[in-house]
């Protein structure tokens, strides 16, 4: 397998281009044990960009981002605030899954800073082609993906702040309100979820009002 060379692909010019350059990516050990580079989707121009950790178990056998129970969860709640997926781009800031085997399951393993560092590269391209106009990380592996440094979610969700020169924010990712194991807590925090998205929705009409 070739590795990804960033200064042969410095030239490409569109999004396909770079998600074919993906699959063959080697920048980290993670591809050894991925089935496939799980790039991100979505238009071209999009005006929101969502960043989440990585691709799970179901995504890394489809080839999609957010397609697996979180992807399910994620859905319900865009819709519920009023935002259409098909009109936002999603991408993970790891492409490649990490997982360790527990019986017959592959269980989720959080990627190290040195795997997140690999993958920015491809995730600067996905911005950098998009240009969206807000960037939202989905938890903590993701805004640290984007800010260089580590940000506590508890205390930075909500709040407007700059990610690559343009508006972001940060919320729980989606899998996060799957392992919440009592139902009035579970309802509580989904509730808050879909408050930070309306939150997205709103900010993006006051920037096209402006």
């Amino acid at each position: 397998m070739t590795k990804a060379n960033p200064d042969q692909l410095a030239g490409q010019e569109t999004l396909e281009a770079v998600r074919k350059s993906a699959e063959s990516c080697t920048r980290c050990p993670l591809y050894q044990n991925a089935t496939q580079t799980v790039f991100g989707e979505g238009p071209t121009a999009a005006d929101v960009m969502f960043v989440g950790e990585q691709p799970g178990d179901k995504e890394d056998l489809r080839g999609r981002p957010f397609v697996g129970p979180a992807g399910a969860v994620f859905d319900v709640a865009l819709a519920e605030a009023g935002i259409d997926r098909t009109h936002v781009y999603v991408t993970n800031a790891v492409k490649h899954f990490k997982w360790e085997p527990r019986g017959k399951r592959r269980i989720h393993q959080k990627p190290n800073a040195g795997e997140i560092q690999a993958c920015r590269w491809w995730l600067d391209q996905e911005i950098a082609l998009v240009n969206p106009k807000i960037i939202v990380a989905l938890g903590a592996t993701a805004a640290q993906a984007l800010s260089g440094k580590a940000i506590a979610v508890t205390k930075m969700r909500g709040r407007w702040i700059e990610f690559r020169g343009r508006p972001g924010t940060v919320t729980v990712h989606p899998s996060y309100l799957l392992r919440i194991p009592a139902e009035i807590d579970a309802a509580r925090e989904r509730k808050l979820f879909v408050a930070d998205l309306k939150g997205i929705a709103a900010m993006l009409e006051r920037q096209q009002a402006a």
